[in-house]
């Protein structure tokens, strides 16, 4: 039987994502009524400028008094889609503490403070839900959570940003440079006029210490994330990419290591296959590849930004979060018990890709390669290209550790008859 009495939903935010979210409780009112087991209603709608028209949204709901809002005691739910640090953060622990739960699209308040929230929504009997904040549309931190909870999850390998896709994409498709490429993704409205979160990796570091927390069951914040953007990716690396049957995508990494004793999260540009299944992933769309111990290799792919698809994904926790209400229980909260150390971006194994400016004469490959075994990096392929007295020289490594792999490019650098490191690449994927 259906509760007449409607469950109070307050909106903080209404922009691109706010908008789409008062947008589908309005025009799918009967269907999530059913879908919940009572109707649910707006009650509320915080903006910070007020006299913007906002088509189907009531003028009578909207206050710029988000504090007040969030305050009243009668909000069973609290939408976040404002963003940042503060005054979000203030506002959803205010939130708990006068009785409503809460859900959100806040990637940057969940990697940097994820723990502290938890700790007070257990404390005030309240969920904490945000699904919307990684991956859009694309039901990922869901399945982590739950459909994979009896299982041991080993890796978390994905593209989590779509502009950054967009412009990696346009450069492999086009053969375009960086800015080239950049300028197409803002004119079409897929990065923003300041790009910096995105190109920096900031946005994918957000996203990798959350997925990295929920999948491991360990406390990973933002600051645990090695950063490396994709600023300086040529399209001469995208040709060398291409050369070894390879293409160029900004990937979020969250590993255990071997032994289980540790985990590593990090987000940088890395080669891959054409055949491994990230590599087909074009535009703007993410895609994430889960490995684990019973349900092997899975792959999430879909929309992972944009107002619709975001507000999708904010919907579907809704759902569940209104539902949890109505029975007075709560859903699965921080799962931390392992707390395993984050080892630091030294330790991490993986493959290289090292292009070198090399002087064209005999001696330099042997002098190359035994700088690499003495600083035990083992060598899988060598290519050499001269002319003129100059020469392109190309060394793909078994896996080395990346402490090692300093040490012998700092190494290089030292010898006269290398001229210069062109670039250094992982390779991920295999």
């Amino acid at each position: 039987m259906m509760r007449t009495r409607p469950l109070k939903v307050a909106l903080l935010g209404c922009g691109v994502v706010g908008s789409e979210v008062a947008r589908i409780m309005t025009t799918h009112a009967d269907d999530l009524a059913q879908r919940i087991g009572a109707p649910v209603e707006l009650a509320g709608v915080a903006v910070r400028r007020p006299s913007r028209v906002r088509e189907g949204i009531d003028p009578a709901l909207v206050t710029t008094d988000a504090t007040a809002l969030v305050k009243r005691g009668d909000i069973d739910v609290v939408v976040e889609v404002i963003g940042g640090i503060e005054p979000a953060r203030s506002l959803i622990t205010t939130a708990f503490e006068h009785g409503a739960s809460v859900v959100s699209a806040n990637k940057a308040l969940l990697a940097q403070d994820g723990a502290a929230l938890h700790a007070a929504a257990d404390e005030h009997g309240r969920d904490l839900y945000y699904e919307a904040a990684v991956a859009g549309a694309i039901p990922l931190i869901r399945p982590l959570r739950e459909s994979l909870a009896g299982d041991k999850v080993n890796r978390v390998l994905g593209i989590v940003n779509g502009t950054t896709n967009f412009i990696l994409d346009a450069m492999d498709s086009t053969g375009a440079g960086y800015q080239e490429a950049l300028d197409e993704a803002t004119a079409l409205g897929y990065a923003e006029a300041d790009p910096t979160a995105d190109v920096e990796g900031f946005d994918a570091g957000a996203k990798a210490a959350i997925l990295a927390g929920i999948a491991f069951h360990t406390r990973v914040r933002l600051d645990d994330v090695y950063r490396e953007g994709m600023t300086e990716v040529t399209a001469a690396d995208f040709r060398s990419a291409k050369e070894m049957g390879c293409t160029i995508k900004l990937l979020a990494i969250c590993e255990r290591s071997k032994d289980g004793a540790s985990v590593t999260a990090r987000v940088h540009p890395a080669m891959i296959p054409l055949s491994h299944p990230l590599a087909s992933v074009r535009g703007a769309y993410n895609a994430v590849f889960v490995e684990s111990d019973a349900a092997g290799q899975l792959m999430f792919y879909g929309p992972g930004a944009g107002g619709a698809p975001t507000a999708s994904a904010v919907l579907g926790d809704l759902v569940a979060v209104c539902r949890n209400r109505l029975n007075g229980a709560t859903g699965p909260g921080e799962s931390a018990y392992a707390a395993l150390p984050v080892s630091p971006m030294g330790e991490v194994v993986t493959r290289y890709h090292i292009s070198l400016d090399v002087a064209d004469k005999p001696g330099v490959l042997a002098q190359v390669a035994t700088v690499f075994a003495e600083h035990g990096v083992s060598i899988d392929t060598v290519r050499q290209q001269g002319k003129d007295g100059e020469a392109s020289l190309v060394v793909v490594t078994h896996r080395a550790s990346d402490a090692s792999l300093t040490g012998t490019v700092g190494a290089l650098r030292k010898l006269d008859t290398v001229r210069g490191v062109a670039s250094i690449m992982r390779v991920e994927g295999e």
